[in-house]
């Protein structure tokens, strides 16, 4: 597990831009219960979230449409709400950071570690809004 102090700034990147952060498997049921869009971010430590997938999910709130709901959980942090998380994002393999883009807690969209990893910001962002365009 990550020291607190290392991932309060990686927490705030989702945070003050709206995500909510879920810690229990209660709170992502909670969370994919809710009618409509629901924005899921496998937040992490990983350079590639630093550089690539906070700021492309930020970027992609600029969309005319977006996501009902934003939330995020922390790999390597808080397994409990990860580990349920990916259990809603079978058959996809665990992977962080990843996206997956939830429509009335059907999973209609996802972007695992290999579409993030090397890709700038922007491209995922554009990728983001292609699925807001199509399902929010």
């Amino acid at each position: 597990m990550y020291p607190a102090e290392l991932v309060k700034p990686m927490r705030e990147d989702l945070t003050n831009i709206g995500f909510s952060e879920l810690f229990t498997e209660e709170d992502v049921t909670a969370a994919l219960a809710k009618e409509g869009t629901t924005l899921v971010v496998v937040n992490s430590v990983c350079g590639c979230a630093a550089a690539n997938a906070r700021p492309g999910a930020r970027t992609s709130l600029q969309n005319a449409k977006t996501p009902d709901h934003l939330v995020t959980v922390f790999a390597g942090v808080d397994r409990e709400a990860v580990d349920a998380a990916r259990a809603q994002m079978i058959p996809f393999p665990p992977s962080s950071p990843s996206m997956a883009l939830f429509k009335n807690g059907e999973l209609v969209h996802m972007l695992e570690r290999h579409h993030i990893e090397g890709r700038p910001a922007d491209m995922i962002a554009e990728n983001l809004m292609g699925a807001y365009n199509e399902h929010c």
